[in-house]
């Protein structure tokens, strides 16, 4: 019998993937915000990317519609992903809450 060898870490490439060309695309950026300075911790940021240059990523999150403007030099991985799927909840009736 073969021993199993057991996995006790993962190595991943990040690479930020995101360009000026993919404006009005929905993206996903990996980044380190401020407040994280000095830990290994990272936050993502999922929407749709509304302006792309040299400095930043302004990037507009689906969920609440708030404008993330996130400095190039702190995206540590970025990339274009699938439209969102549609809703599976039925519409609300008017006048319910």
């Amino acid at each position: 019998m073969v021993p199993s060898k057991e996995v006790t870490g993962m190595r991943y490439r990040l690479v930020v993937r995101v360009t000026p060309a993919d404006v009005g695309q929905r993206v996903t950026i990996r980044w380190r915000p401020p407040e994280l300075d000095g830990s290994q911790l990272m936050t993502d940021v999922l929407g749709i990317l509304e302006e792309a240059d040299d400095e930043f990523f302004k990037v507009r999150r689906g969920r609440d519609g708030q404008l993330i403007v996130i400095p190039r030099e702190r995206a540590v991985a970025g990339k274009v992903v699938p439209p969102a799927p549609p809703s599976r909840r039925p519409p609300k009736a008017p006048g319910s809450s």
